[in-house]
């Protein structure tokens, strides 16, 4: 496994090239880490230079303030954003079967494809059933983004690293009172 492609979802994978536990929070700080995202995501980014980091930054920003509204909000910030998007509809074939899907043009610029791309696979977790399932880490400062898969559905953090974090921190605060 590669190192930005954690759930090989570039949603999540993008939402978490921001992580606040780390010395130096951005693991997107250059061109070259921008190509290694994108080849690692499968991603076909021939050219990309400092525009272009700071495109996909921003785009980083949009689908994170998408992913931290709550899930009825979250659907018209989702809605808003692919409406600005210069995405078009094409149908594909998986495993003999059409499916329509959202895609940019081929010559389009790494954030607009990452940008459609993100929104793609955003309204297949809607279509799975998994919108509500889809959080932001309760852990502060992590703010990574997860679908929770657990069987109950009350997962609030990101990782055990966040939930071992949190809980020691709970832990301390009631050992003070």
């Amino acid at each position: 496994m590669g190192h930005f492609a954690q759930f090989g979802l570039v949603t999540l994978d993008l939402a978490n090239t921001w992580d606040a536990y780390l010395d130096e929070p951005e693991r997107l700080p250059d061109v070259a880490a921008l190509r290694r995202f994108c080849d690692e995501l499968e991603e076909a980014a021939t050219e990309v230079g400092e525009s272009d980091l700071a495109a996909v930054r921003a785009v980083r920003s949009r689908l994170r303030a998408v992913l931290a509204a709550e899930p009825g909000e979250r659907a018209r910030a989702l809605a808003a954003w692919a409406a600005e998007l210069p995405a078009r509809a094409v149908v594909a074939v998986v495993d003999g079967l059409p499916e329509l899907r959202l895609a940019a043009a081929g010559n389009a610029p790494p954030a607009d494809r990452l940008a459609v791309r993100a929104v793609r696979e955003l309204l297949a977790i809607a279509g799975a059933g998994d919108w509500e399932r889809l959080r932001l880490c309760a852990a502060t400062p992590c703010r990574d983004a997860f679908v929770d898969r657990s069987r109950p559905g009350r997962r609030q953090f990101c990782s055990t690293r966040c939930a071992n974090r949190a809980h020691a921190a709970a832990s301390r605060a009631r050992h003070r009172a």
